[in-house]
């Protein structure tokens, strides 16, 4: 009776952690743990700088099987900026699917150039999204896509590069020349959806319904929160952001910005959210509970496009 006892306890917990497994494809703490390595291997990750050059070696480490393949890209181009020529690198890893269309995922991956005086790190800013579409790539790496292919963008010179902020000719350096560069090579045609990963770690996060996205794929974010359990976490707030989608809105491309722009209480001296684009945005104000609703949500929305 005790062996008895003792097989359908383990019988209860083998099946407890598949479901586990089932319900969460992507383990929160696994992008955590991404986050940190990356945030330990690249800190400072200015456009110009050795940080900025470990960044990029941190990226390719992770997709050596898709480069081995021909599905990991590297676009390079050069832009001017505020502070003169300078070099940037978009990544892009293919994960190709079974249907004729794209869908795009796209996190900037570089931190803003004006706050290297303060020893900006950006632990929401771009480490946390960047961790999590390279868990999205070793998810679709060990589960192809059976829809749409699906297309991980690691773009570059998202931030202004001077310090008037983010102003049109001084932002989404990466984004435009991608976006100008696809529409030259029919590549454009094919995306089904174009959505970006942005500031979605925070511990009190909530996505906000971001008024410049597509209003059905907006739909299938609200749908995809239903299914994954998370619906307390999204759309809380709204508000119009001028984001890495823009580029491709402006081209007639369907777009979703999944962003939790509201980091931190507001600062009324500053006019803005008192961690974001400050020293204040580190590791510590992250969670493992958001990082698994961003990952929860990001594998759900493919799926829902894959059925649109």
């Amino acid at each position: 009776m005790t062996k008895l006892r003792a097989l359908l306890a383990s019988l209860f917990l083998a099946a407890t952690s598949l479901a586990h497994a089932q319900s969460h494809p992507i383990a929160g703490a696994h992008v955590m743990q991404l986050t940190r390595e990356y945030l330990a291997a690249a800190p400072h990750r200015a456009i110009g700088t050795p940080g900025h050059a470990a960044a990029e070696r941190f990226i390719a480490t992770h997709f050596r099987p898709e480069a081995a393949k021909g599905d990991f890209l590297t676009d390079s181009f050069s832009a001017r900026t505020p502070a003169g020529q300078m070099e940037m690198t978009n990544y892009i890893a293919k994960f190709p699917g079974k249907k004729d269309g794209i869908i795009v995922i796209a996190s900037h991956y570089e931190t803003n150039y004006p706050l290297q005086s303060i020893g900006f790190v950006g632990a929401n800013d771009g480490a946390s999204t960047t961790a999590l579409l390279i868990a999205l790539g070793e998810y679709y790496r060990a589960h192809p896509p059976q829809g749409y292919s699906v297309w991980l963008v690691f773009d570059d010179g998202e931030e202004a590069v001077g310090k008037e902020g983010m102003v049109p000719s001084d932002s989404l350096y990466g984004v435009r020349h991608l976006a100008a560069k696809w529409s030259g090579d029919g590549t454009l045609k094919k995306i089904k959806a174009f959505v970006v990963a942005d500031m979605l770690a925070w511990k009190d996060m909530n996505i906000d319904r971001e008024q410049n996205s597509t209003p059905w794929l907006l739909d299938l974010l609200d749908k995809a929160a239903k299914n994954t359990g998370h619906s307390s976490r999204v759309f809380k707030n709204e508000m119009a952001i001028e984001d890495d989608h823009i580029p491709f809105r402006q081209r007639g491309v369907p777009v979703l910005d999944v962003i939790a722009y509201e980091y931190g209480p507001y600062d009324q001296s500053r006019g803005d959210y008192a961690f974001h684009h400050t020293a204040e945005d580190t590791l510590d104000k992250l969670s493992v509970n958001s990082m698994q609703v961003s990952a929860d949500l990001f594998v759900e929305l493919v799926k829902l496009i894959d059925q649109h």
